[in-house]
């Protein structure tokens, strides 16, 4: 895909997304509601709410909700492999089989842990070379953001702030790299990361967010039922 076709592209999406909902549809196989089947409902049900886009983890669970979705959609590939804490999209092959399942565009990590492709201005490249996908930065911190823009990625999403030994932990979203990243990049800035509330969301909007990604606080009935337990017995 040539840097014209990926600018048309970027537009197109944020036009879609811009000041609006993504919605996160994943489960672990530990979960009642992995499948498929469950995902692409699941996100049909986002997209009847509103939801401007779609986020997405495996081949099977990406290609399942395109069928069935009319909406731009990123696309993940979690697996834990040996010697790296890298899980998201680690290889240019995860990437690829996520590309092929039909995903618009498809999330890496971006963090400065140890990568298995290596450099990441060469990993971003060979995507953009070798499929018709934006590419998403997943990071954790200011410097990552950064850092993601110049090695080529089209978008930062805050993903892994709080997920990484060395980021900031909080409760809630990281509202202040929000802030900090939209002053300073030109690509568009996604907010993720333990968003619960309307209001948070909106805030992140507020702070300079093209849009916010919410999964847990949305297709995860255990997570919020827990939340509401933990209140209860508090």
């Amino acid at each position: 895909m040539t840097k014209e076709d990926r600018s048309i592209r970027l537009q197109k999406f944020v036009d879609q997304v811009h000041k609006q909902l993504i919605v996160s549809c994943q489960a672990m196989r530990t979960e009642a509601l992995f499948g498929s089947d469950i995902m692409a409902k699941m996100a049909m049900a986002a997209a009847e709410g509103g939801a401007r886009a779609i986020r997405a983890n495996t081949p099977p669970d990406v290609k399942a909700i395109r069928e069935k979705v009319d909406l731009p959609l990123i696309g993940l590939y979690k697996e834990v492999l040996p010697d790296t804490p890298v899980i998201i999209t680690p290889t240019l092959k995860h990437a690829m089989a996520i590309a092929e399942a039909g995903a618009d565009i498809i999330a890496i990590d971006c963090t400065k842990r140890p990568h298995p492709e290596g450099d990441l201005a060469d990993f971003i490249a060979r995507i953009h070379e070798q499929t018709d996908c934006l590419v998403m930065a997943d990071i954790s911190t200011f410097e990552e953001g950064v850092e993601a823009q110049a090695a080529g990625a089209d978008m930062v999403s805050t993903t892994l702030s709080g997920y990484t030994d060395y980021s900031t932990k909080l409760e809630g979203p990281d509202l202040d790299l929000i802030k900090r990243l939209a002053a300073v990049l030109t690509v568009p800035v996604i907010g993720e990361g333990r968003y619960h509330t309307p209001e948070e969301v909106k805030q992140a909007l507020d702070n300079g967010a093209t849009a916010v990604v919410v999964g847990g606080a949305i297709t995860r009935p255990k997570e919020i039922t827990a939340r509401y337990v933990k209140l209860i017995n508090s």
